[in-house]
Formats: C-alpha cells, sequence, structure tokens
C-alpha cells in the first residue's frame, strides 16, 4: 500500500496518473463506484496509477470546529480502504488554514499539475475545493483544458437515497446498523484498544472486551447489538486470534451499576478464555437487539436480560 502524508512524500518522478478527490469518509458505495470509474479511466488511458487524494482532518475540523462530523474512519483505515477499492496510491493532504487559504488555482497547480501529473481528475458532481469553496468541477474542466488533464464529475449513486457519509452517520446516531451497512457495503467498524473495565462482566459469566467510544468517532446510540469482533493487534505476548469471532455488544455507560464513561464492551459468544487487554481490535455492527440501555434493579433482572441478548445474537451471527 503505496501511502504519502504530504506533497513531499511524492516523488517527482510518479506519474501521469488519474486522480479522485475526495473526504472519502467509511469510503461508502458512493466512493466505491468513483474509485471504480477512476480504475477503467485509467485502464482507457494505458494502465495509469490512480490516486486517490483525501485531507486529514475533516476540513470541517479546522474550518468549523463546532460542525465537526463524527467521523466514520480514521485516515489510516480510510487509506487502507481506498486501496481496496481500486486506489494505486493515496495522498493523505494534511489540511491546514494555510491549505484553506488556497485559491483553486493554486490547489490545482500544487497539487494536481506538479505533484500528481494529472492526465484525468474523476470526482464527484458536488465537489468543491480551494478558498471559500469556489472551485468546482467547471473549474477543474477550464483548468484542466490548459494543463491537459481531463475531468469527469460523477453523480450521486444510490438511488432514491444517495449513499453518503451524512446519510450513514444519521442511521448509525439512530442505531439502524443494518442500513449503514447497506450504504457502507460492508458492517459499520468501531477500532480501539481494549482496556481493563470493571470485570463485572466476568464475574457474571459474560466477560468483555471493553474500548473507550471515542467521541470523534461515529458510534452506534446506545443499546445492545450482535457482531463480530476481529483481533487486528494481539497484546504483547498474548496469542493471535485469527477469525473473526461472534460477540454481544453493548453500547453506553452501564447503568446498572452507576457507569459514567460510555464504551463499547463486546461479549465473546461462549468464550472466557481469550487474552484481549492491551489487543487492538475491530468491532463490526450487525444488528441492533434492543435500544437505549436499561437499569435493572436486580443483578437477577440484569443476568436474564444477558442471556436474551446473547441468544439473539448467537440466531443472528450463527443461525443458531
Amino acid at each position: 500500500m503505496r501511502v504519502w502524508h504530504g506533497l513531499d512524500q511524492v516523488s517527482p518522478e510518479f506519474g501521469p496518473t488519474v486522480v479522485t478527490i475526495g473526504n472519502f469518509d467509511g469510503v461508502h458505495r458512493g466512493h466505491q463506484e468513483v474509485l471504480a470509474h477512476a480504475k477503467t479511466l485509467a485502464s482507457e488511458l494505458g494502465g495509469l496509477p490512480v490516486v486517490a487524494l483525501t485531507f486529514d482532518p475533516h476540513p470541517v475540523m479546522v474550518l468549523r470546529p463546532d460542525r465537526a462530523p463524527a467521523m466514520l474512519s480514521r485516515a489510516e483505515e480510510r487509506a487502507e480502504l481506498l486501496t481496496r477499492y481500486s486506489a494505486d496510491a493515496v495522498l493523505i493532504l494534511p489540511f491546514t488554514k494555510e491549505v484553506a487559504g488556497w485559491p483553486p488555482e493554486e490547489f490545482i497547480d500544487r497539487v494536481l499539475v506538479r505533484a500528481l501529473h494529472a492526465k484525468a481528475v474523476v470526482v464527484g458532481e458536488n465537489f468543491r475545493f480551494g478558498h471559500r469553496a469556489a472551485g468546482h468541477v467547471d473549474t477543474l474542466i477550464a483548468a484542466g483544458a490548459e494543463a491537459g488533464f481531463q475531468v469527469e464529475g460523477l453523480s450521486l449513486a444510490g438511488g432514491e437515497q444517495p449513499w453518503s457519509s451524512t446519510y450513514i452517520r444519521e442511521r448509525i446516531a439512530e442505531g439502524d446498523v443494518e442500513a449503514a451497512a447497506e450504504a457502507l457495503g460492508r458492517p459499520l467498524r468501531v477500532t480501539g484498544v481494549v482496556v481493563e473495565g470493571d470485570k463485572r462482566g466476568r464475574e457474571l459469566g459474560y466477560p468483555t472486551a471493553n474500548i473507550p467510544a471515542d467521541p470523534a468517532a461515529a458510534i452506534p446510540v446506545d443499546g445492545v447489538y450482535a457482531g463480530w469482533l476481529t483481533v487486528l493487534e494481539p497484546a504483547p505476548g498474548a496469542p493471535a486470534y485469527d477469525e473473526p469471532l461472534p460477540a454481544a455488544i453493548s453500547v453506553g455507560s452501564n447503568p446498572t451499576f452507576d457507569g459514567v464513561d460510555r464504551r463499547v464492551e463486546s461479549y465473546v459468544l461462549d468464550r472466557d478464555d481469550l487474552e484481549l487487554y492491551g489487543a487492538k481490535i475491530a468491532v463490526d455492527f450487525v444488528s441492533r437487539l434492543r435500544g437505549t440501555q436499561i437499569r435493572f434493579e436486580t443483578i437477577d433482572e440484569l443476568l436474564v436480560q444477558m442471556k436474551a441478548d446473547v441468544d439473539g445474537a448467537r440466531r443472528i451471527l450463527t443461525g443458531n
């Protein structure tokens, strides 16, 4: 995977290229169609490499931090997904107030012409760029006529409900992880490093792997879900677990025990032997089992509900 974290990392000899530009948050099915189109065009132009240009942090975090969206993917996850869906290289351009101040012509000259030697540029039809978002597809077309690159602006894909990062965030905020997965083309994934919790789950017979709920990330509304836990990086000295593991997942602050910190707690079905403290894990959300977390009056009531949740997760994930 070829990833550049700035214009200075791009080799002057690299290119010519086909470039696609966007925030690409989540790399959803709409993004995937843009990437596929860029790949087809690159083949038609003689097998040119496709470069996906994205920004970190999200421009809104710099320009209007009070309106910054909950992110569907971190920059490194975005790069991996972009290469999975046809990009040959990824340029993560650090977005600063200086970059935000570039007029469209400067952005085109610095990035597309001098750094990436673009022969073609593929973007969504609503793409805007440059100082005060003054640049648009027509700006690119005019510049390309002079600089020697062609431009294609693609309409939003997805039919009556176009796929977009905003739509996916709305579905996640409602706990509708199935609709989010449909638009993403895969289950919603949340990653983190497992921390020690209160160990009450282990005492109750349901040990959980807990990761803090990152306030900057798009995490489903509080509730209980069925999904899969994958160990991305084992803890030092711990075994490697190569296969995704079926799990019942609780999102919230554990109101029965007066919890405060919001977290994602995953109980791997029928396993109490896993060594996960300190491991980096991914949690993939498949289906919502029930809504907002409940404060139970007794431990027995809690145990009855936990068993029902685990049984529900097992039915969804394994069919048993």
